[in-house]
């Protein structure tokens, strides 16, 4: 999914426990070098799709936060 010009690729990695990692890599499109971002293990789930929802919402937070820090 795109947000504000950037590339976001939440993800649910299954873990030996049972739970689900939320994982997220988030790309500047707008980055003549497309700058990626990793971000591993942010939170553990029952659910993939919770996992993915977390992953989502969180990178809507740091990209916000991003963007006001540029401001």
């Amino acid at each position: 999914m795109r947000y504000k010009g950037y590339e976001v690729e939440p993800s649910a990695q299954p873990l030996p426990s049972g739970l689900y990692a939320a994982n997220l890599t988030i790309v500047n499109g707008t980055s003549p070098h497309g700058r990626s971002y990793t971000f591993d293990d942010l939170d553990y789930f029952f659910d993939p799709d919770h996992a993915i929802a977390y992953a989502s919402r969180w990178a809507r937070l740091w990209i916000d936060d991003r963007s006001r820090r540029a401001a």
